[in-house]
């Protein structure tokens, strides 16, 4: 049996050392099929079920939503943002926090910025 995404050893680059996994880019390839399957017409048809394919969406989906680091945005504003992809907002939101792509300061949200491992 293979091991399901979230037990698989994250990749050895500098970055996947001090970020969370959810941050480790797949290969070009596969993002690039997910996103055909999961973006249609410039919403998200569905929240994929596997977690490998989920994190692809969630990447691209923070870039949409949250493309400045520098930014902070209000839960509304975001929530705004949110459902122009996609209905249930909640759902992405949290996810966005959960896999640390996302911090939350009270009902403020930025883009999380991972720390790069000295060299």
């Amino acid at each position: 049996m293979r091991p399901m995404a979230q037990d698989r050893e994250p990749a050895t680059t500098p970055l996947a050392a001090s970020a969370p996994p959810a941050w480790t880019a797949d290969e070009p390839d596969f993002e690039a099929r997910v996103l055909r399957a999961f973006i249609r017409d410039g919403r998200l048809a569905s929240i994929p079920a596997r977690e490998r394919k989920k994190l692809v969406v969630y990447r691209y989906l923070l870039d949409q939503v949250l493309p400045d680091p520098d930014e902070r945005v209000d839960e509304r504003d975001l929530n705004m943002r949110l459902a122009l992809w996609f209905p249930d907002v909640a759902t992405i939101r949290r996810a966005l926090v959960d896999l640390r792509l996302a911090a939350r300061d009270g009902m403020v949200y930025r883009r999380v910025v991972p720390r790069r491992e000295a060299r």
